[in-house]
């Protein structure tokens, strides 16, 4: 099913840095030489928040939420706001907290759950996903070294 494949539906920028390996870089170059110029794909920590659906129609639906209140208009969603969407919509035990993960390190989360989460700009969302455990999206909080 593609699971370690590239999430389809994420933003063009899904495909800077294909982490998956042991290299934190990300970019296989060494050190600060081969870090992007936004950073993406390159950090070891992410902080993201996020909302979890068993079924791609409810996902939708969470996402809609965000798109006529913020996204459509260009606008970045606020934590807090996301986090209402989250306590609304998610069936993870996260979404009690607004769906807020922490910071976690590359290597902790899988496949295409990383992939997306280390390639989501700081302050935005990601578009829907599918994963091992469901359907997603993300909003980045933060990214550290």
């Amino acid at each position: 099913m593609g699971k370690d494949s590239k999430p389809k539906d994420a933003k063009g920028k899904g495909k800077a840095g294909s982490s998956g390996g042991d290299d934190a870089g990300g970019k296989g170059g060494k050190g600060k030489g081969g870090k992007s110029a936004d950073g993406l794909g390159t950090c070891t920590y992410v902080k993201a928040r996020h909302v979890l659906c068993e079924k791609q129609g409810k996902i939708n639906e969470a996402y809609k939420k965000l798109q006529d209140g913020w996204l459509d208009s260009g606008d970045k969603v606020p934590p807090a706001e996301f986090a209402k969407v989250a306590q609304e919509f998610s069936e993870c035990p996260s979404g009690k907290k607004g769906g807020d993960l922490g910071w976690f390190p590359r290597g902790k989360m899988a496949g295409p759950f990383q992939e997306v989460a280390f390639n989501t700009p700081v302050g935005a969302v990601s578009a829907p996903f599918k994963s091992t455990h469901g359907y997603h999206f993300i909003l980045c909080e933060g990214r550290k070294n």
